[in-house]
């Protein structure tokens, strides 16, 4: 009868993504309580973690990042999910205390997640934002060269040459 079609369901969030070819792959995420915390987070952000933002927001390189992403009971400062990338914005206090032992420990329960984590200093993003985002994207992307051509493929060895005698 017209009218008693059934609809598919639709999906049930990002970890499905992987099932229809999207993302990629199992999806990084915490408890509700590290979920919370990252909501909260995402309201306290430093300023330099606000400058990275308004940067990494723009998709370098076509890249999408998340800030203040939950991962297991941690809070990644910003991830790349395409990429398994976490970076991390380390101010003067992830040098004091038992913090160094903690940041150890994150960056090795990451890396068993398959996600690498970079480090950059509060100083290089009030310093040199650019730097800081030419970085992440190598980082990011390290596979891809560093620049494309405009107008198709090069030319094959001794194209080039070739059509230089042709105009002289």
């Amino acid at each position: 009868m017209p009218g008693t079609e059934q609809k598919a369901p639709r999906p049930q969030g990002e970890g499905d993504r992987a099932k229809r070819g999207g993302g990629a792959g199992r999806t990084l995420t915490g408890p509700m309580q590290t979920v919370m915390r990252a909501r909260h987070l995402r309201k306290e952000m430093t300023l330099p973690e606000v400058i990275l933002w308004t940067e990494l927001r723009k998709r370098p390189a076509g890249l999408k990042f998340r800030h203040q992403h939950p991962a297991g009971q941690y809070v990644l400062d910003f991830y790349c999910a395409s990429a398994r990338l976490a970076i991390e914005v380390d101010g003067e206090a992830h040098s004091r205390g038992d913090r160094p032992a903690k940041d150890e420990a994150r960056d090795t329960w990451l890396a068993r997640e398959n996600v690498r984590v970079i480090r950059l200093p509060a100083k290089l993003i009030f310093k040199d934002v650019a730097a800081a985002i030419s970085y992440i994207v190598a980082q990011a992307s390290p596979d891809q060269p560093l620049h494309h051509a405009t107008h198709g493929p090069p030319p094959r060895s001794g194209e080039e040459l070739e059509e230089r005698k042709e105009t002289v």
